[in-house]
């Protein structure tokens, strides 16, 4: 077994160099599997070991036998699933950091404060994870509102718990300007992108161009007096990634390529992903940014995942302070489902 030579290689120091680092590497990708199909055949073993005790003899043996024959019966099935699951081929974005964009959409100043909320549910989520949360640019309305804001979010399995958060998020509510008392209906994007380190996507400087201008706050007001803004157009793809949130260029050009990089890579990810699905649409989602996928109606206090038709009641302002893992959790279930149902 591939893991038993990796462990025992690494145990004896026969392994030096890069040798070694590839072999840890492959070692932890492959320690999981090995211990869920572990945990497996051990259940396997005590379920016919208590078959037999449950046909004994000994009517004491038998009965306590029979008694947990139940429970190992019903435990197999999911542990069978668990060694599926560790089997299935891993998106290699899934343990990366992520990039978080979040823009206002239809709804004017309403949408763009509903903008603001979403980002700092975002960064208070990442506050109950451990994540560390570093905002890149924030575009204000000057009223409370994020006409625009990103955010890079770095910590254990970032992109696996936010990708699913891409698309359109709809507020449903009475809006705090509204003197009718009557219901909006606003809406945002977010668009959650894996960081990309640069040997996963290579970028050729020719294949850029770059300009630079005066930095502006909300309304055209002018921030800073020096030519520090960066705007970087990637001309292959038409990519255009503007910075502006730093005093230093040299900074902002970083962030931008940072930026650049990631959705160069998502696109990427998408593209093979589309060929690998052919003309089957996954039920969790397409990832698309003008895809419709939650809404969060304030007067009935309910937020309502559309991809897999989860309606959570009463638990608005828990969700909003960044208690999201109820929804993310469901959309990484069913995500696992159909990865399951596909092998069937």
């Amino acid at each position: 077994m591939r893991f038993d030579e990796l462990r025992d290689g690494l145990a004896t120091g026969a392994l030096v160099g890069d040798a070694f680092v590839k072999a840890s590497q492959e070692y932890s990708e492959l320690e999981p599997v090995a211990a869920a199909i572990a945990d497996m055949r051990r259940a396997r073993i005590d379920l016919a070991d208590l078959a037999t005790m449950a046909e004994g003899d000994d009517a004491e043996m038998r009965a306590l036998a029979q008694a947990e024959l139940a429970e190992a019966e019903r435990r197999l099935p999911e542990l069978e699933r668990q060694v599926m699951l560790a089997l299935l081929p891993k998106d290699e974005a899934d343990e990366k950091n992520a990039i978080i964009e979040v823009r206002a959409g239809t709804g004017g100043d309403e949408a763009a404060l509903f903008a603001a909320e979403l980002f700092e549910m975002y960064k208070r989520y990442a506050g109950l994870r451990g994540w560390r949360f570093e905002v890149m640019e924030i575009n204000e309305t000057g009223i409370g509102g994020y006409k625009e804001a990103s955010a890079t979010i770095t910590g254990r399995s970032v992109f696996r718990r936010l990708k699913f958060e891409s698309g359109v998020h709809r507020v449903q509510r009475v809006p705090a300007t509204e003197t009718q008392g009557r219901i909006h209906t606003s809406a945002a994007t977010v668009a959650v992108l894996p960081e990309a380190e640069e040997v996963d996507v290579q970028i050729d400087e020719r294949d850029l161009r770059i300009d630079v201008f005066r930095s502006s706050g909300p309304g055209g007001q002018s921030v800073n007096t020096t030519d520090s803004a960066v705007r970087i157009t990637h001309l292959p793809s038409g990519l255009v990634v503007s910075q502006q949130d730093e005093k230093s260029q040299h900074k902002n050009k970083a962030k931008a390529l940072k930026v650049l990089r990631a959705r160069l890579y998502e696109a990427e990810r998408q593209r093979l992903a589309s060929a690998r699905a052919a003309d089957r649409k996954s039920q969790v989602g397409s990832g698309d940014r003008s895809e419709r996928i939650r809404t969060y109606n304030f007067p009935q206090g309910r937020i309502t995942d559309h991809r897999i038709n989860l309606t959570v009641y009463g638990k608005i302002d828990r969700f909003m302070a960044g208690e999201i893992d109820e929804v993310v959790d469901a959309l990484i279930a069913q995500e696992e489902a159909e990865r399951l149902a596909e092998l069937q």
